[in-house]
């Protein structure tokens, strides 16, 4: 229990500057509030204790606005930053060294039994208001933009951005022509509207120089509207 609590501390210290502490850690942060607190209720779900460990899990949601379910599976060294709106469904397996932004849904779909919500590999970083909806995966070390609504598996080491969640990145290759860095993920609907631009802008600017061209010949020199 201790081992995790140190683990999950250093997580905090060392992905959040704002972080000045230890003690600051287990004193101030929401986020490693309601992960000590599933731990325990986790125990009493998985030991046939589920109406008390829903009660408990409920009023942490209320101290925190974290609402991690007691049935969730959680890897050491988890931070949940800020975590305001954060929702983590019962079946979800999270494992080592994930990063979760507030207001991230890890949710199901339907009312279908068994496992329905996704499973986390670790070293994974899920961007803020991000959704991962349904029994899924989402590969090591891979990234999901801030937004995105992720419905399909994600290999290892992508990056997912849009809704619904496409891949943009792929084994740390750009598999578009996207500039790609993390703290601005591209918007592949906003991208194809630029090239729509720009290549209107192109076809505009080749027509302003044909019609240039017409207004310097002789009058007897220009073709007719038909030759046009």
């Amino acid at each position: 229990m201790f081992d995790r609590l140190r683990m999950d501390i250093a997580a905090v210290m060392e992905r959040d500057p704002a972080c000045t502490s230890g003690w600051s850690a287990y004193l101030h942060y929401p986020g490693l509030k309601a992960i000590r607190w599933q731990r325990r209720t986790h125990w009493l779900y998985t030991h046939g204790h589920r109406f008390l460990a829903r009660s408990i899990s409920q009023w942490v949601r209320h101290r925190t606005g974290i609402e991690i379910h007691p049935g969730a599976t959680i890897g050491e060294g988890l931070f949940i930053d800020h975590g305001m709106g954060v929702v983590i469904g019962e079946t979800t397996i999270i494992d080592r060294n994930v990063t979760i932004y507030q207001g991230v849904t890890l949710g199901g779909t339907g009312k279908e039994r068994g496992k329905r919500h996704p499973t986390i590999e670790e070293n994974v970083v899920i961007g803020v208001g991000s959704t991962v909806l349904g029994d899924i995966t989402v590969g090591r070390g891979s990234k999901i933009g801030g937004g995105a609504v992720v419905v399909a598996d994600v290999p290892p080491n992508c990056t997912v951005v849009g809704v619904p969640g496409r891949i943009v990145v792929r084994e740390g290759q750009r598999i578009e022509a996207i500039d790609l860095h993390h703290e601005d993920l591209p918007d592949p609907v906003i991208e194809m509207f630029r090239c729509l631009q720009r290549r209107i802008d192109r076809i505009d600017t080749r027509l302003t120089r044909d019609e240039v061209e017409l207004e310097e010949l002789a009058p007897a020199d220009r073709p007719t509207p038909d030759e046009r």
